[in-house]
């Protein structure tokens, strides 16, 4: 077995695809095996001890053939004496691979958390190794999710309004709510409470590209991804009222494959639009190819029940001719002549007989006049002479389509005064036009990838309640800012097109952190002292996966390997069951839960919107 182990590793050192830097990536190897590359696959038959351990000989139809064992080359590829790099023997020495299984890299839940320089678990490549801010993400199998998506009990409450930052004395119904955690967790926590209340969801999530100066910057293997959204839009979707809708922004990398996920999760019969949104005001040379200038929103309902408000574009060229605004519908429209050139004779408007001007007639005849008479689509000018009253909305050709590239949702410009040093931020426009066509004022708005606040703010200004989370410290502190000046009156933005003037008011909470903290302070950690020091503490408190046997747990063989992989170990022996402190435990003297909080929780989770 030795033999052919050295062998195989021979081997693959002639492909650059698995082999980089002096060492072989078994993550990629495994990748390429589930793929049933040809490449890889070709290289294995053109070695005589490969083809003779990893391939079966069948007849089919009288022919003999080759056929590829996939599993058993994926269990030879990470059984724990193949590659035993310090870091994977490490792994194995404390239990978090046992019987000489691999970690599987597919699951049922996939759970992530902002994480500075760490490799990710499935499909690495250098590129990974060197960023800057990417998330950590592990996918757990069913055997492990055992309390995981019980509500959780949330602490660090605080009110913002005019008067600024408050302690909170109680909920109220119709309380706007900002929460910081795993949006994963934070949805489970929502679900009872808000099930079937929020009309409109809007998320932006990580796109997959791998993106450096994207903040949600992570490189999530293919099906890593999908496993990611699929358990976050399932949730999303018992949230929605039946009369609801959920919009999701996506470039072309992942939007083939949202698009049939979804189908699976709201049902291909709900599926309204697949919206083109021009991103770009020109095309960059971004490649050899054609260069990228939209980006997608999918469009879905909850049901056929949706509730749907009909849109007309407006453009500068249109001002002049519809300058008026109708009193109680806010809706814009022009006087325009009621003649033609002709000879026409005098018809009747109401009590009064009039003659049309010389060399004119009147555009319609008595009984259209009588008719448009009672719908108020004739009116008169101060001397008497009847004009036509024509609505903007109804001008033919400016029904909205979906195509959004019209200047309205024009792209954020480097020097917008909205822009918050963010690529990935949109325009408050481009949220307007979506809350506007779907949802009324005071209406629930949801976003639980809430980025720079935008969905919030824009729902904010519109009079629109919301509920937003967020997990990332830095993208917090910029959501807690940017809130606190729209309640000042902030004037960016959409503020003048809705004659926005202030006020309001938000709550905001954490999910308790129980194992989660400790993840925090890993990530932060610049050194192995430190982590050392994080472990020790982790013995005292934290809560650790059943399978870490922390007795065979070595500090001068933990020191040897490097800091990210000293900091993956240490973030994978923690079991994520117990991230944050579960609502059923929130009595027990361990977590040190405040009278105050209990109170607040006790009122969140029993209120019903």
């Amino acid at each position: 077995m030795q033999n052919l182990m050295k062998h195989i590793s021979q081997l693959f050192q002639k492909d650059d695809r698995i082999f980089a830097d002096g060492k072989l990536l078994k993550n990629k190897l495994t990748e390429l095996a589930l793929k049933l590359d040809h490449q890889l696959i070709e290289l294995l038959l053109l070695d005589n001890k490969a083809k003779e351990h990893f391939f079966i000989e069948k007849t089919v139809k009288k022919t003999e053939v080759l056929v590829f064992d996939k599993d058993k080359f994926i269990t030879f590829v990470n059984n724990k004496e193949f590659l035993p790099d310090s870091f994977t023997g490490f792994k194995n020495k404390i239990g978090l691979v046992t019987n000489g299984d691999y970690l599987k890299e597919k699951g049922d839940v996939v759970l992530a958390w902002p994480y500075k320089d760490c490799v990710l678990e499935g499909g690495q490549d250098a590129e990974d190794q060197t960023r800057d801010e990417i998330f950590y993400n592990e996918a757990l199998s069913p055997d492990e999710i055992d309390r995981l998506f019980e509500p959780k009990v949330l602490t660090n409450f605080k009110r913002y309004d005019s008067k600024g930052e408050n302690k909170i004395a109680e909920f109220k119904t119709d309380d706007n709510v900002i929460i910081k955690g795993n949006n994963l967790l934070a949805l489970h926590c929502l679900e009872q409470k808000f099930r079937g209340q929020v009309k409109l969801i809007y998320i932006d999530p990580p796109y997959n590209t791998g993106n450096d100066s994207f903040h949600y910057n992570d490189k999530f293997n293919h099906s890593t991804w999908l496993t990611f959204m699929k358990n976050r839009l399932q949730v999303a979707s018992e949230l929605l009222s039946i009369e609801g809708a959920i919009f999701i922004s996506i470039d072309d990398n992942e939007m083939p494959y949202l698009k049939v996920l979804c189908d699976e999760i709201f049902g291909r019969e709900n599926f309204r639009n697949c919206i083109v949104w021009k991103k770009l005001t020109s095309a960059k040379a971004q490649s050899k190819f054609l260069g990228n200038v939209v980006e997608y929103i999918l469009f879905y309902s909850k049901t056929d029940s949706i509730v749907f408000y009909e849109k007309y574009l407006e453009s500068a060229k249109d001002d002049k001719n519809y300058p008026y605004e109708e009193e109680g519908t806010g809706r814009r429209y022009g006087s325009f002549d009621f003649t033609q050139a002709g000879q026409g004779e005098a018809k009747r408007f109401g009590d009064k007989v009039l003659e049309p001007p010389k060399g004119k007639h009147w555009i319609w005849g008595q009984e259209k006049i009588n008719e448009g008479l009672k719908q108020g689509v004739i009116i008169f000018t101060k001397n008497g002479t009847p004009r036509l009253k024509r609505y903007l909305d109804e001008k033919q050709g400016n029904y909205l389509s979906d195509l959004w590239n019209d200047e309205e949702v024009a792209p954020m410009s480097a020097n917008d005064k909205e822009r918050l040093s963010f690529n990935g931020q949109k325009k408050e426009a481009l949220l307007k036009r979506i809350i506007e066509i779907t949802t009324k004022e005071n209406d629930l708005v949801m976003d639980f990838h809430l980025g720079t606040g935008t969905t919030c703010a824009v729902a904010h200004k519109m009079k629109r309640r919301y509920i937003g989370i967020e997990q990332i410290d830095s993208q917090i502190k910029i959501i807690l800012r940017r809130l606190v000046e729209v309640i000042k009156g902030d004037k960016t933005g959409i503020s003048q097109a809705v004659n926005y003037q202030g006020g309001g008011s938000f709550v905001y909470a954490e999910l308790m952190e129980w194992n989660e903290q400790y993840m925090t302070e890993i990530k932060d950690a610049d050194s192995s002292r430190k982590l050392l020091n994080i472990y020790e503490k982790m013995k005292k408190e934290a809560f650790f996966r059943y399978d870490v046997d922390l007795s065979k747990f070595e500090e001068k063989e933990f020191e040897k390997l490097p800091l990210k992989e000293q900091k993956q170990v240490l973030c994978e022996c923690l079991d994520k069951n117990h991230l944050y402190v579960n609502l059923s435990e929130i009595d027990d003297a361990t977590y040190k839960v405040s009278e105050d909080d209990k109170k607040l929780n006790k009122e969140f989770y029993k209120t019903v919107v």
